[in-house]
């Protein structure tokens, strides 16, 4: 819901970093590994329930993410790198919900739950982007990117308010759990209710 004016804001200082990262001889698939360790280390944070350690590094781990788009597009962008992005980000955001819920095993039901709808919001935002593909419909509405991205409620901005949320507020886990939840179920009706139009013909 938030993403597309979070692009408005993040995208010129996301491609101005992208231009010293690319004479720093980076590539894109290096920054999202980066990135991806140090969503390990957030989720090391979350299960010693260490959380004002692992905010900084959830911080620093979306960060990346989005660096390594941007570098992507300043360089050849590959169906390799954006398999990786659209993979380990689904392994951070569930695993930081594990993590917390191993280090506050009194929250395991919760957790479970909201897993379970990440993967509505997944499999629907994964599903649309494949149907969509073969038809060759794309949008630019959440930035350039390398395959469609369906709308909803519970985007990549709403996950990583949740993901700080659960950091600044632990003993709140079970009340934004339900919340963010209840976004994920909407998000994914809302997606069936688009694809039943977009795809009917």
């Amino acid at each position: 819901m938030l993403d597309p004016m979070m692009r408005r804001l993040i995208d010129g200082p996301l491609d101005a970093a992208a231009i010293r990262l690319a004479r720093a001889g980076l590539t894109p698939n290096a920054v999202t590994w980066t990135g991806f360790v140090i969503g390990l280390w957030a989720m090391i944070a979350l299960a010693v329930q260490a959380y004002w350690a692992a905010l900084p590094l959830i911080l620093l781990n979306r960060l990346f993410d989005g660096l390594d788009g941007a570098l992507a597009r300043r360089m050849a962008p590959t169906d390799y790198g954006a398999f990786l992005d659209i993979l380990l980000d689904l392994l951070v955001y569930s695993g930081l919900v594990f993590a917390f819920a191993y280090g506050r095993p009194e929250h395991a039901l919760m957790a479970a739950f909201l897993i379970m709808t990440f993967v509505g919001t997944g499999g629907s935002f994964l599903a649309f982007a494949v149907l969509a593909a073969k038809r060759g419909a794309q949008t630019t509405a959440r930035g350039n990117k390398s395959f469609y991205h369906a709308a909803g409620l519970a985007e990549g901005t709403e996950s990583i308010i949740f993901c700080c949320a659960i950091c600044v507020f632990p003993q709140y886990f079970a009340y934004l759990a339900g919340l963010f939840a209840a976004m994920c179920l909407i998000t994914t009706a809302g997606r069936i209710l688009m694809a039943r139009d977009f795809f009917k013909s």
